[in-house]
Order: structure tokens, then sequence, then C-alpha cells
């Protein structure tokens, strides 16, 4: 028998989070409130998903830890790659998204920007006074 399982994340603002999913090929939902689970079963989410293979997602404001959880149920975790996986690639999109939309805020502009071998991202900007 299958359950509901949160994963912490420190993923704090919905728009840089939507974008990271945009980014990376899924389609965000902000109006279908809820994630299916073994039988049918459900709970209720601020933004939902549905990965390949029928994987869904979703992830939920949890006010403790001030940041977005993922919630999903593991039991039914088809997706190829695993939820650890899956995490860290949106975390680091959401990073990255973030840092686009901080610092065009404060006036920089990027100048180059290199996917590394590792999957890092190197970014560098500049930002011209007057």
């Amino acid at each position: 028998m299958s359950h509901f399982s949160t994963i912490k994340t420190q993923l704090r603002e919905i728009e840089p989070l939507i974008k990271a999913l945009d980014h990376l090929g899924y389609d965000p939902d902000t109006t279908n409130k809820y994630v299916k689970g073994f039988n049918g079963k459900s709970t209720g989410v601020d933004l939902s998903l549905d990965l390949p293979k029928d994987t869904k997602v979703g992830f939920k404001w949890d006010s403790h830890s001030n940041s977005y959880e993922l919630v999903t149920d593991l039991d039914l975790w088809k997706y190829q790659l695993p939820v650890e996986r899956f995490v860290s690639k949106v975390t680091q999109m959401y990073a990255y998204h973030t840092i686009i939309s901080k610092t065009k805020e404060d006036g920089y502009q990027i100048v180059e920007q290199k996917n590394e071998n590792d999957g890092s991202i190197e970014l560098v900007l500049t930002k011209w006074e007057s």
C-alpha cells in the first residue's frame, strides 16, 4: 500500500519555481490543486504536474519551513529520473531563474553563459554605471 511522501526543498517563491519547471520542459499547473496517488486517493497542493510514465507530483507550501515541499506517491514513481535527481534539477533551475530575476532588477545583464560538463551553469554578469 502506498502513501504520499513530502520532500523538503529550499524553494521559497512560486514564480521562479514555475519558470524552472517550464525551462526543464514540464507543464506546471496552478489550477489543478491536487495530486492523485494509489487507489485514486488525492492530496492538496499549490502546483501540480504530470511527469512522464504517469508520475504525479505537486509542490505544497509548508509554513513551518517557509518553503515548498515536493509531494508525490513514491510507490508510484515511474519516471526515469530518480526523485532525488528530479529535485536537484528543479532546484538548480530555480536558483538560475532567481539569480537572473534578481540581477536584472539590480541592473545587471548576462554577458556570457556556459553550461559546464558537470551540469553546472556559469554566468558572467555586468552592470554599466552611468
